[in-house]
């Protein structure tokens, strides 16, 4: 057993999952965090690759003797939440964790239109709405509060409002018959109440509920073109649009399927900035909902006959063609409408209120240096609250301003390696008298102390974070794959992992050295590089300031430049940013090339993906104190 029996006893634990694992920032975060009375237990997580899994089953399953279950599987599959279900063999999960990948719509590269991990929060929710945790964290890029104009954290908000509980679901339908009877005509009736069972229903009714209500359009549109002549009924373009359109929307399943495979065809194939695009796109956008009933209207407002009409049947048509594009949320907010008339918009809020599921007070903006975490990286919180549970809205920080931690406090120790080496024990550090003043002692969560088990922010890194909780089953060590792990190809001799140096030339070096000299990657910089014919190609160098804190670290090591040895980082000198341990080892390849780095998950992308341990574990601390 490598869990301290006096840790465990008298604590109640807290299970947990941890979608896009990744590395594990948030699954190390999580099992650092503890309350006098409760804990996190680590039942499961995934991602999609293969060195993840490595990496989390040598840290989880040999290093700290747990029997953690790693799911290799992409979330969207068909297969994944019964996979999931049957990995977790009936165990109560009471958090779900993850971050679906945000490359896409990051402020700090191009955006990708219709990429489809725009889409994984929905796969996310999914898990959620199957799974209906107490807590639920996704964590993303700040970017995403802004993204399509803040449409996109809308309906991230939207979705998570529309988890409901199926226990109240009986008593709002029936409400919401009783309701509709009084102030909406049938066909409105029969939409709106087939449109939320085709929403809240198991796959089976949904489609049912579906094909009621297309059924009930198509009866509608029946309706209205009796009252035209026959000719225009059966010949006019824009009538045979709207029939059409409505039989190219009521096939979902099919359009669905013809965009994934183009979306995966676009993606694998890096169809972007290009000559194909726009074609591809357009396409694309012809497949979309939003985009079939655009034409459909552009038919019915371009056909003068349906102006003509008396009565309600054509607006009427038009507003449940648009419902079928709804949320349940959009929905929910028109019945309200409906409810006004007959001054029911109270009764309807309130069962509402016991219908939804989950509430969010507000997405959070956490900065990882205010948790001790030696860098400026900023993630956005949509903290679910389950409807029996506190709500969470704030973070608090662990630091004061004045006691962040700086780069060199994070990084000074590590400052013996050479060119092209790599180091596998602790060596004599480079002392640079100036910035001696920054190493200061501190507690586990960074906040500056005198108390006797203080610690500078390296000697937490050496000595580790989990005393208090593991004594580690094996020390740690490091392997190429899961053949080496499985023959027992590893070694336990270094009291060093992952400090290693490229090769640099002559060249590289001195451009290196002319960029830390002028401390920006300016124009000032690039002409003198031009100058002494050391120019790049390379957009971006980032000289690393030891007195404050690093920028978000990222997956290229190149981008930034030792504030004195004017290198790359190592992926240990990454992993003190990010706040990791020492003894937490990535495994699997240090870095590949080109699109590899989509497919293998090198060391230095587990990495740059990762959330701060010690921001996760804030996060943690404040779920176990707020649980039930």
């Amino acid at each position: 057993m490598a869990e301290r029996k006096d840790f465990l006893k008298g604590k109640e634990a807290i299970t947990f999952l941890d979608l896009f694992a990744g590395a594990g920032g948030i699954s190390e975060g999580f099992l650092m965090a503890f309350t006098p009375d409760k804990y996190f237990k680590f039942v499961l997580a995934s991602d999609i690759n293969e060195n993840c899994e490595l990496t989390h089953t040598v840290r989880y399953n040999y290093q700290f003797g747990l029997d953690t279950k790693f799911l290799t599987q992409d979330i969207m599959s068909p297969s994944f939440l019964s996979n999931l279900i049957k990995e977790l063999d009936g165990t109560e999960i009471d958090v779900v964790t993850g971050g679906p990948s945000c490359q896409s719509f990051s402020l700090s590269g191009r955006r990708r239109r219709f990429d489809k991990r725009d889409n994984l929060f929905l796969h996310y929710l999914n898990v959620i709405r199957k799974l209906r945790p107490k807590y639920f964290v996704m964590e993303n890029v700040k970017g995403l509060l802004t993204k399509d104009k803040g449409h996109f954290k809308e309906a991230i908000m939207r979705e998570i409002r529309s988890i409901i509980d199926d226990k109240e679901l009986p008593a709002f339908m029936k409400y919401c018959v009783r309701m509709l009877e009084f102030t909406a005509s049938p066909f409105v009736k029969n939409c709106l109440l087939n449109k939320i069972k085709l929403e809240v229903s198991e796959e089976s009714e949904a489609l049912k509920s579906k094909d009621a209500f297309f059924l009930a359009l198509e009866q509608q549109f029946k309706a209205i073109t009796r009252k035209l002549e026959y000719r225009l009924s059966k010949s006019n373009p824009n009538i045979a649009t709207i029939r059409h359109g409505l039989n190219f929307l009521k096939r979902s399943e099919e359009r669905n399927s013809i965009s994934s495979a183009i979306i995966n065809l676009k993606t694998n194939s890096d169809i972007d900035n290009d000559f194909f695009v726009d074609g591809i796109n357009g396409f694309l956008s012809m497949l979309d909902d939003s985009t079939i009933i655009n034409t459909i209207f552009s038919a019915i407002d371009s056909f003068d006959e349906f102006n003509r009409m008396e009565g309600s049947e054509v607006t009427e048509f038009r507003k449940m063609l648009l419902v079928y594009s709804y949320t349940l949320d959009e929905t929910f907010a028109l019945l309200k409408e409906y409810a006004d008339v007959c001054g029911e918009v109270e009764e309807l809020n309130e069962h509402l209120e016991s219908l939804r599921l989950y509430r969010v007070a507000k997405p959070i903006v956490a900065h990882s240096a205010d948790y001790g975490v030696p860098q400026n990286r900023e993630r956005v919180l949509f903290i679910g609250c389950r409807k029996d549970q506190e709500l969470i809205d704030e973070i608090p920080p662990t630091v004061r301003e004045d006691e962040k931690v700086t780069v060199y406090e994070a990084l000074h120790d590590l400052d013996f390696i050479g060119n092209g080496s790599i180091e596998t024990h602790y060596g004599d550090r480079r002392i640079l008298p100036e910035f001696e003043s920054l190493i200061r002692k501190r507690s586990v969560d960074g906040r500056l102390t005198y108390s006797a088990d203080a610690r500078t922010f390296a000697d937490w890194s050496k000595e580790g974070r989990f005393n208090h909780r593991f004594i580690f089953k094996s020390d740690p060590f490091y392997v190429k794959s899961f053949e080496d792990l499985n023959s027992n190809l590893f070694c336990e001799e270094p009291t060093l992992y992952n400090h290693q140096t490229s090769s640099q030339s002559e060249d590289v070096k001195k451009r290196l050295s002319v960029i830390a000299r002028h401390g920006v990657y300016d124009e000032n910089c690039r002409e003198e590089l031009i100058s002494l014919g050391l120019d790049s190609n390379k957009r971006n160098y980032t000289v690393l300031n030891p007195e404050g804190q690093s920028p978000t670290v990222v997956t290229m090591p190149d981008d930034f430049i030792h504030y004195s040895a004017h290198r790359a980082m190592t992926v240990r000198e990454m992993a003190r940013l990010q706040s990791f341990d020492d003894s937490f080892v990535f495994q699997g390849k240090r870095q590949t090339g080109g699109n590899k780095r989509k497919s293998e998950i090198p060391q230095y992308t587990l990495v740059g993906n990762a959330v701060p341990p010690l921001m996760a574990r804030a996060i943690a601390n404040i779920i176990l104190q707020k649980i039930k």
